[in-house]
């Protein structure tokens, strides 16, 4: 997958060449490019916000740098383009596995009080938002956005088998998991994850998930 991130902050990505992230682009796996939008500035200084028509609070970003930014993008008509906006669709377990459908995605980070809104009418395909607050820009919403997605790519995860059996993969909440030692500050393992039995381990695991789910996600059931 290719994925082209436009930002006014690059170097907030360089998270991205760390763990998993890093190793699947090393790997050719994922190819993530991080594009500066006021490298497209017109301005003299560089500058991508003004003031608001209308008036109100705070700057918003102009729409030229953004626009010769997007437009600048080998493939861009056919990419699907994407603007992280706290008044767009939240990313859910099943929107993430739904945009491993496309090749090439392209990731707008706003900033400040926002985007133009013409520069969206004219070239994004669709607003996404993480969750029900704000953030004082989109870069961090779209690394959350690449990790959750890069996931569901082949050869990004050691085990594929990883994400078939965890939180929001089936509508509930992931089980509780243990490892050595058996013992630690007096709290022992549940004794059925160490009996062998592995018809009585998924029994408990599911039973496990749907109180979870059911105390702290009712929603979900």
């Amino acid at each position: 997958m290719k994925i082209d991130v436009l930002t006014l902050f690059p170097e907030m990505f360089d998270a991205l060449k760390a763990s998993l992230i890093g190793k699947a682009q090393n790997n050719n796996i994922l190819d993530i490019n991080i594009i500066n939008i006021r490298d497209f500035s017109k301005d003299k200084h560089k500058k991508c916000d003004d003031y608001t028509y209308g008036g109100g609070n705070g700057m918003l970003m102009t729409p030229q740098p953004i626009y010769d930014a997007i437009t600048s993008i080998d493939g861009y008509k056919e990419a699907h383009k994407i603007y992280l906006s706290p008044k767009g669709e939240k990313l859910t377990q099943k929107k993430v596995k739904s945009l491993t459908d496309f090749d090439h995605v392209i990731l707008l980070c706003g900033h400040y009080e926002g985007v133009d809104q013409r520069v969206i009418d004219l070239l994004i395909d669709e607003e996404i938002s993480i969750g029900d607050y704000v953030l004082t820009g989109g870069e961090i919403p779209a690394m959350v956005l690449i990790d959750s997605v890069s996931r569901y790519i082949p050869g990004v995860l050691g085990n594929e088998a990883s994400t078939e059996d965890e939180s929001f993969s089936n509508n509930n909440l992931e089980y509780p998991q243990y490892t050595r030692p058996a013992e630690f500050m007096g709290l022992k393992v549940p004794e059925v994850l160490i009996s062998g039995d592995h018809a009585k381990v998924d029994k408990w695991r599911e039973e496990e998930s749907k109180k979870i789910t059911k105390k702290r996600r009712p929603d979900l059931m």
